[in-house]
């Protein structure tokens, strides 16, 4: 038995925390970043609604990152550029992304969970797959257990964040995930095999993971729409029109058939960090902008490694131009590393090799061919975090 556990508008929430004042109103996190740095114990700096602003102030290219329910009934959603968003709620509120923050918070809600059922997947920063087999083992009628299991798990959530999450109790992976979205927020949902026909069919197709926006259009113009349709269809006729490895997926995804086990620990093959630019970058006007945001990105990059307890030896630079073309460059060393002034060198190489005579809307670097850095010789010796000296070569 698995459930999926996912949090009800997690950045929005752990917003909400801090600025509880904002409470019902429409807000929308997104547009910008916060940098301030933050505390395990959760300190803030609350505002009131008078000094945030407004959504039809907003000028820019961002996106959606997330946005409190409120804002959702008007139309708004993640990934939504800012500019559209304001035309739909232009009196929503407009905070910046504070990823740092949510981060905390995702390994606050991990770790109660863990200490109820330890074999947890991580699916991302506010989601996650438990798997309830030990806790159910020799009950002769596991599901009422398995009910009382996600309840506990949801207030011991609550206990150590404050925040609510939503759980799906299902067979597998794939009903837990479908699961865990019926009954936002703060909802717990079981669902048994035999009870597939009757909830999970007449459910629109797209509520499957994996059928996206381009497979459930197609779909549509088949005449499927629910999940029952899905499952009624030949798979044949599925293998003829999207073929044999996605459309026998698709049939059996629709009859609730899953067998992926939760994973409880892989190890990441790279990791990265890029930002998206509220205007397009010069190289030459705005040198000193782009240098420090790449500091930045390089900082937070060697952050993440030492977080994770990872060195690597293979270091990209990804940029996008203001045409949306886009290049990257990587360059390998000869030693792992996790430090910020080897990444931000390596990288700085690596822009050597690419044109800069258009202007810049994306710029990211990431690191490949991880290793544990317990296990590693590490090169470098400038502590992940320090930014001393790291400005001096970037966009020369």
């Amino acid at each position: 038995m698995v459930a999926h556990l996912d949090m009800d508008a997690f950045y929005a929430s752990v917003e909400l925390l801090r600025h509880p004042a904002l409470r019902g109103r429409p807000v929308v996190i997104g547009g910008r970043r916060r940098i301030a740095p933050v505390t395990e114990s959760g300190a803030g700096d609350p505002v009131d609604a008078g000094t945030v602003p407004v959504l039809r102030d907003y000028a820019g290219r961002g996106v959606i990152t997330t946005a409190t329910y409120e804002a959702r009934a008007l139309g708004v959603h993640s990934g939504m550029g800012l500019m559209k968003a304001a035309r739909l709620a232009p009196d929503a509120l407009l905070l910046p992304a504070d990823f740092e923050r949510y981060r905390m918070y995702s390994r606050r809600f991990k770790d109660a969970v863990r200490l109820l059922a330890p074999e947890v997947e991580d699916r991302g920063i506010d989601e996650i797959y438990i798997d309830f087999t030990e806790q159910l083992a020799g009950r002769p009628d596991p599901w009422p257990a398995a009910r009382a299991l996600a309840v506990e798990i949801q207030a011991a959530v609550r206990a150590a964040t404050g925040l609510s999450c939503s759980v799906g109790v299902t067979p597998n992976k794939l009903l837990a995930k479908i699961a865990s979205d019926l009954d936002k927020p703060g909802g717990i949902t079981v669902i048994t095999a035999g009870e597939v026909p009757s909830r999970i069919w007449p459910l629109a197709a797209r509520k499957v993971n994996g059928i996206g926006p381009k497979a459930g259009a197609k779909l549509e113009t088949l005449g499927i729409r629910t999940i029952g349709e899905l499952a009624a269809a030949d798979p044949g006729w599925l293998v003829e029109h999207f073929g044999r490895s996605f459309g026998l997926w698709m049939h059996e995804a629709a009859h609730g058939r899953d067998d992926r086990p939760v994973v409880t620990f892989s190890e990441p093959k790279s990791i990265s960090r890029e930002t998206t630019f509220e205007r397009d970058l010069h190289p030459v006007r705005d040198r000193a902008q782009l240098s420090s945001l790449f500091t930045e990105l390089c900082e937070r990059l060697a952050g993440d490694l030492a977080r994770k307890g990872y060195a690597g030896r293979t270091i990209g630079l990804k940029l996008r131009y203001d045409d949306f073309t886009q290049v990257t460059r990587d360059r390998t060393i000869d030693r792992p590393t996790q430090d910020a002034r080897m990444i931000r060198r390596a990288a700085g190489e690596c822009l050597r090799r690419v044109p800069l005579e258009r202007r810049l809307r994306l710029l990211g670097v990431r690191i490949g061919g991880l290793v544990p850095a317990t296990a590693a010789n590490l090169a470098g010796t400038g502590t992940a975090a320090s930014g001393v000296g790291l400005n001096r070569t970037l966009f020369d």
